[in-house]
């Protein structure tokens, strides 16, 4: 007899009203607009897409959900900063960060500073640094059990940058 499951697509979904950040950022676009640094509330949601293992689960919920917890804490009340971006240069000595953008400038103390490895600090690419580190996280304890992860990053209550990527 076929396992009814066999052939079922499950996810565990992850959307707590703890998982969320306020951080300060600014990104350009159109080639050379800067946005003015500005503050967001940020929320993070994340699903995971895989078979049922021998318990009749996906995943773990808890580990999922302290795994996603630790990052979401890394970026709360610091200034998100891209470390790639091709106009914006970021020096961090240590004790201060430098930020230009052609005549802007901007310092601030280290302590207070995320320096993310992305080239804008949009929803989408914060999303995709979440959901690196979410999958590097979590990979030994998951195994290969899990097929997809997706994970959003809501900017503006309602407004989600979203990224999927294969396990």
């Amino acid at each position: 007899m076929a396992d009814k499951n066999s052939n079922r697509i499950f996810r565990v979904q992850l959307e707590k009203d703890t998982m969320v950040f306020s951080a300060a950022h600014f990104i350009t676009f159109n080639g050379n607009i800067c946005e003015s640094i500005h503050g967001h509330n940020y929320a993070v949601k994340a699903e995971v897409v895989g078979p049922l293992d021998e318990n009749g689960y996906v995943c773990d919920f808890i580990a999922l959900r302290d795994g996603l917890a630790e990052i979401v804490a890394t970026m709360d009340h610091k200034v998100v900063l891209p470390a790639t971006h091709p106009m914006i240069k970021v020096v961090d000595d240590g004790k201060e960060v430098l930020v230009t953008f052609e005549q802007k400038r901007w310092i601030f103390p280290s302590e207070d500073c995320n320096i993310l490895p992305v080239t804008n600090t949009t929803a989408e690419l914060m999303a995709g640094y979440i959901a690196d580190e979410l999958k590097s996280r979590t990979k030994q304890k998951f195994g290969d059990q899990i097929t997809k992860l997706i994970v959003g990053v809501d900017e503006n209550r309602g407004q989600w940058g979203v990224v999927e990527l294969d396990w």
